[in-house]
């Protein structure tokens, strides 16, 4: 047989763009199917997936202690002491155990003096608050307590409705407890991705007790086929194939029939005997032969009958590299994953980091690079709380007896993603929304870093240079004016504003009313328990707006001081009962069937850094709020009008 002649020496990226290219109507081929959450590690979602319900789903204790009614508990100090006695003021309870009215806080056990009664009367049980598994009817507290302190509200982790898992977003192990926790038990998923695996050469041999003169071991199939599986495919490898035309051409038509793709070991260099090019040739197209790379020269791309295969070349040092840089990536791309690299970058920490002093901690970031700068952005710390395991893009050490991080400072990241998934991530800080998640799995080749702190919080990181869009709702009293007035007061030039939605903000309730609230002037009522958003966020000024404007003093209001990061968290406080009303927008309230007073609707737009607007990253995100499809997603939602 005639010699092979390579057809071109292409560089490896241009050659993998115009494969990846020629393979795309494959994509389509690739069938959905419903699996077992328990049994998804390693799978392709096929759609989003969203919480059925909140986690936690009852308001839960946060350490061992007893629950109490904080008001009965604020005269304690060290001279005067409170003392509480069992079933009239205190209830014992354990880590994660249901919060029963009228408790509202929890006092950990290690601050609670057990006391026991003789002839003489009540005195401290020996060895006191270091019995901790011993309980008395009477306890002695010298601190007093806070409402809420100490009790993981509901939906504290996850809420129902909100989004756990994009699209496309391959499955690893802390994700199946999210989204179990989010009480999703089978989930839709693209099937698995099989590759046919055919090692060649009259020389390879599987036979491994024994080696005869002239064999080789086959090591290079059984390496590939453990990469395909440690990626969430299934492999079809066959034992070696003779260098005989007829054979190699039934074996592969065979794999071919079976699989998405092919990997054709050895036979693609330029020998007699190499046959790889011709085989693809006489029964596809042969895309590719050679790629610009050492070792790895001689690799072979074609298609048959729609499916990619390849032709890696036998040197395991060439195998290995070609399956790495070339393979990989196809089977990825039908997978619809993105590969996963683990490494330390240095990054600015965006948020104050105050460390306890008694432990090294481990705190779980968001990262995205902000011009020269790489940006982590702290997750909650929370001990319950697992999705930030689905959220961090790595994991910051604040080492044992340090004071932590200061805003600004210079942090070491061990990186949990791939870094240039990091570095292609619009960083987003600010206020919150529902949209954000959505364009966050509709964005087209960027990943989106949402960090809610609030449109002030959102407003000063631009100031900052550590984020590239801030999204705001931020009403000027004088004006009545949206986010103009706090762009150009805070910002003086450094930012524009890209025009977002009209949302409509109002009283979240239960559902029918019970406590007939009617407007913000209920709130000063006596009877009524009130959740609030945290300083700094537009909804936050907002309801202080309102307040002033009817003439109603904050300190009148049960639950001011109570705030939630989020919309969702605030529906969820009013869905389990524990607050009557909050302010926030309606597609919350109609996320946890509740019912919703309109207050009026409301611009959220976004503070986007000028050196970025024009960025592809931006675009990007500006195409997706001018898609069908997102305008679609806001008619689903509703409250939202353009």
């Amino acid at each position: 047989m005639e010699r092979n002649v390579y057809l071109n020496i292409t560089d490896i990226e241009e050659a993998v763009a115009i494969y990846l290219e020629k393979i795309e109507p494959l994509l389509n081929s690739v069938k959905k199917e419903m699996v077992d959450v328990r049994e998804s590690r390693g799978r392709i979602t096929s759609r989003p997936i969203f919480a059925r319900i909140s986690s936690p789903n009852h308001n839960a204790a946060a350490m061992d202690g007893i629950m109490v009614v904080a008001e009965k508990t604020y005269a304690a100090n060290e001279a005067n002491p409170v003392f509480l006695n069992r079933g009239l003021d205190f209830e014992y309870i354990n880590t994660g155990h249901v919060i029963r009215e009228p408790y509202d806080s929890v006092i950990m056990i290690e601050d609670v003096a057990l006391l026991e009664e003789d002839q003489d009367g009540f005195h401290e049980k020996h060895g006191g608050k270091e019995m901790l598994g011993e309980e008395t009817e009477k306890v002695k507290i010298i601190t007093q307590a806070s409402p809420w302190q100490h009790i993981r509200p509901i939906g504290e982790d996850i809420v129902a409705g909100e989004m756990i898992l994009p699209e496309n977003h391959q499955i690893r192990p802390m994700d199946i407890g999210a989204i179990l926790s989010g009480g999703i038990s089978k989930i839709e998923v693209y099937e698995r991705i099989s590759v046919g695996i055919m090692p060649t050469g009259t020389e390879i041999s599987d036979e491994y007790e024994t080696l005869e003169n002239g064999k080789i071991f086959d090591t290079n199939s059984w390496t590939f086929k453990a990469i395909v599986e440690e990626i969430g495919c299934i492999a079809e490898r066959i034992s070696p194939v003779k260098d005989d035309y007829e054979k190699l051409k039934s074996e592969l038509l065979k794999l071919v029939e079976n699989n998405h793709v092919v990997v054709i070991n050895a036979g693609s260099s330029a020998g007699s005997k190499d046959f790889t090019a011709s085989l693809i040739s006489d029964l596809g197209e042969l895309v590719l032969h050679g790629i610009a790379i050492k070792p790895g020269k001689p690799t072979v791309l074609g298609i048959i009958n729609g499916k990619p295969i390849i032709g890696v070349p036998g040197y395991p040092g060439s195998a290995y590299l070609v399956f790495e840089e070339v393979v990989v990536p196809v089977i990825r791309a039908l997978q619809r994953a993105k590969q996963v690299e683990r490494h330390k970058v240095k990054a600015i920490i965006s948020r104050r980091l105050v460390s306890s002093l008694k432990h090294r901690e481990y705190v779980r970031v968001t990262l995205g690079k902000v011009g020269e700068k790489l940006v982590a952005t702290p997750l909650n710390r929370g001990a319950g709380v697992t999705m930030t395991l689905v959220k961090a893009d790595g994991i910051v050490v604040i080492p044992k007896n340090s004071e932590g991080f200061d805003i600004g400072e210079e942090v070491d990241v061990e990186l949990v993603k791939n870094i240039e998934a990091v570095e292609n991530t619009l960083v987003s800080i600010g206020s919150h929304d529902l949209i954000m998640d959505y364009i966050g799995s509709m964005i087209e080749g960027v990943n989106l870093s949402s960090s809610h702190v609030g449109s002030m919080g959102g407003i000063m990181a631009i100031k900052r240079g550590e984020a590239h869009i801030a999204p705001i709702h931020l009403l000027d009293e004088e004006t009545g004016i949206y986010n103009t007035p706090y762009i150009e007061k805070y910002l003086d030039g450094q930012a524009e504003l890209i025009k977002g939605v009209k949302r409509e903000q109002g009283l979240i309730i239960e559902k029918g009313n019970p406590k007939n609230i009617n407007s913000i002037r209920d709130l000063a009522r006596k009877d009524v328990s009130f959740v609030n958003r945290q300083r700094g966020s537009g909804t936050r000024i907002l309801t202080d707006y309102l307040l002033k404007k009817d003439g109603i003093e904050k300190g009148a209001i049960k639950g001011y001081d109570r705030d939630m990061t989020t919309h969702m968290a605030v529906a969820a406080a009013v869905k389990s009962g524990t607050a009557d009303v909050g302010v926030g927008v309606y597609s919350a309230a109609k996320a946890m069937d509740l019912d919703f007073i309109p207050i009026g609707f409301e611009e959220y737009d976004f503070a986007v850094a000028k050196e970025y607007a024009e960025s592809d990253m931006v675009k990007a995100f500006k195409a997706v709020l001018k898609s069908q499809e997102f305008e679609k997603i806001l008619k689903e939602l509703g409250g939202y009008g353009k």
